[in-house]
């Protein structure tokens, strides 16, 4: 079974999404389709902006969808999913591409929340970090206990395969808690290039201003299964969808727990479809001493 699944922010790097443009026609009139809807050149930061200038989250998050779901549109036939997922903003890939949103929904719905996310970044000081070489329940546990004695807000955000978890939360409570995971033998304790605590309670505001576009966009049945971040297992109820579409913003991404499921739903083919090649590399952990699965990218 084939499992197609899509990338977060971060996989972004200038010159995404050219040879698409220039090659493919479809491609073309897809990313023109999308300048006019965004309302500036977003295709002119994808092909020639800066490092700076792709990592506001208002770029990337629309850039790698457009990247992520136009490289599978363009597969044409060869696009035959038995299970989608994506990670963090991903799943919104995943779910264009498997038809539960059409093209143009699903991007304004990413800008939406791009914008949101950025104003909750920017209204409280916040960051995150990724903590390697400690189990999870490590993890949890100095989090829980700093966030009880700062009275902050620091927490497990992304699980992305094992011995790799990401911490989110207010800066000062970040950075104890980088400290004590440290003294507790992890590996590596490292600050993120990022603006805001993702995938944490202080994406409140955002998943507020986020909840209502959700709630007034048309979502069907996908075609196949999307495996969800925040329980790590399979949906194809429009509703429960969209429900878990919005707690996803102050959840945790179960991306872990998620690979697990499509495991034992019998994938044994990964194919990632967007830029980068992360989630081939958690893949891989997750799926370690599985000779019969197949990782790979388009």
């Amino acid at each position: 079974m084939k499992a197609f699944v899509f990338p977060g922010q971060g996989a972004q790097f200038t010159g995404m999404g050219k040879d698409l443009y220039d090659n493919n026609q479809q491609a073309h009139d897809l990313l023109e389709r999308a300048n006019e809807i965004l309302g500036f050149r977003i295709t002119d930061i994808m092909f020639e902006g800066s490092a700076d200038e792709l990592k506001q989250t208002r770029v990337t998050q629309p850039a790698v969808f457009l990247h992520s779901v136009i490289s599978a549109m363009c597969l044409g036939e060869d696009f035959q999913p038995d299970m989608v997922g994506g990670h963090s903003l991903g799943e919104f890939s995943a779910l264009v591409a498997a038809g539960a949103l059409d093209f143009e929904d699903g991007l304004r719905l990413v800008f939406a929340r791009a914008q949101a996310m950025q104003k909750a970044c920017e209204a409280r000081p916040s960051t995150m970090a990724a903590i390697i070489g400690l189990s999870d329940d490590v993890v949890e546990k100095i989090c829980r206990e700093v966030g009880e004695e700062k009275g902050a807000v620091v927490v497990p955000a992304n699980y992305n395969c094992p011995g790799q978890l990401v911490i989110s939360g207010e800066v000062e409570a970040i950075n104890e808690a980088c400290t004590r995971l440290k003294e507790a033998g992890a590996k590596r304790a490292l600050p993120l290039p990022v603006g805001g605590a993702f995938h944490s309670p202080l994406m409140q505001p955002a998943k507020d201003e986020l909840q209502k576009a959700i709630e007034e966009t048309e979502f069907k049945a996908p075609r196949c299964p999307i495996y969800q971040n925040v329980d790590g297992k399979a949906h194809t109820d429009a509703q429960e969808i969209k429900q878990n579409l919005i707690a996803q913003l102050t959840a945790s991404v179960r991306w872990t727990q998620e690979v697990e499921s499509m495991l034992e739903a019998g994938a044994t083919e990964f194919v990632e479809c967007g830029p980068g090649k992360a989630l081939q590399g958690m893949i891989g952990k997750i799926a370690k001493g599985r000779e019969d699965i197949v990782i790979r990218g388009l």
